[in-house]
């Protein structure tokens, strides 16, 4: 018996230790990616980009075709220049072309400069870290978001996270994110508040002394 009670004291002492070993390492911090935009640094840039979004709002082709160089980069395939663009978003029909509302998400994202004459958004892009592998992580865009157990808004609140990196798993609802979680664990973002830094981005450069948009893109 004796022999018994002391086995059974020396499995307590052990596992005790073992759990204090667990809780005394340290946590994985978790990556963040708050919002930059360094527009400002260049006034005629932060001028230009206040003019664009008005173009933006007026949904005016011609103002915005002004600004956009003739060579844009608009896709990975052979679809480039600004007939091609003009064509890929519909702007001969400007009233119902999806550009508008990309555009628009784009700019409001904020930036920074590449160098004094590149001006590159979303920062979601332009500041996107080279530890964090762009297709398997995306990039929540808002302060006290909720991870959702299930993905409607009803469902239990799992977490509250800000501007974290995390990885993503990927499914066909697309007002949902599916994002994993300790332990395998799986948890839904709305997808208004997360973002994939290859989705479009915008590069502006100053030739001539004129701001052009060169580049409008999404994908790799």
């Amino acid at each position: 018996m004796h022999f018994f009670k002391s086995t059974q004291l020396a499995w307590l002492q052990s596992s005790l230790l073992l759990l204090v070993l667990v809780l005394s390492l340290p946590t994985q911090a978790a990556t963040v990616l708050k919002p930059v935009d360094n527009a400002s640094n260049d006034p005629s840039f932060l001028a230009f980009r206040s003019q664009l979004l008005k173009t933006i709002e007026r949904k005016d082709a011609k103002a915005l075709l002004a600004v956009v160089n003739k060579n844009i980069h608009a896709s990975f395939g052979m679809e480039n220049g600004i007939e091609d663009f003009k064509k890929m978003w519909g702007l001969n029909k400007p009233a119902t072309s999806q550009l508008w509302g990309e555009l628009s998400k784009v700019l409001k994202m904020g930036g920074s400069f590449s160098n004094k004459t590149t001006f590159v958004a979303p920062y979601v892009f332009s500041e996107w870290p080279e530890s964090q592998d762009a297709f398997e992580n995306w990039a929540v865009i808002a302060k006290d978001v909720n991870i959702r157990a299930k993905p409607s808004t009803s469902a239990a609140v799992l977490k509250k996270v800000s501007y974290e990196i995390l990885p993503i798993e990927f499914s066909e609802n697309e007002q949902w994110v599916t994002v994993k979680l300790a332990q395998g664990k799986k948890g839904y973002i709305a997808s208004q508040y997360i973002r994939s830094s290859v989705d479009y981005r915008a590069f502006f450069e100053k030739i001539n002394g004129l701001w052009q948009m060169t580049v409008f893109i999404a994908g790799d």
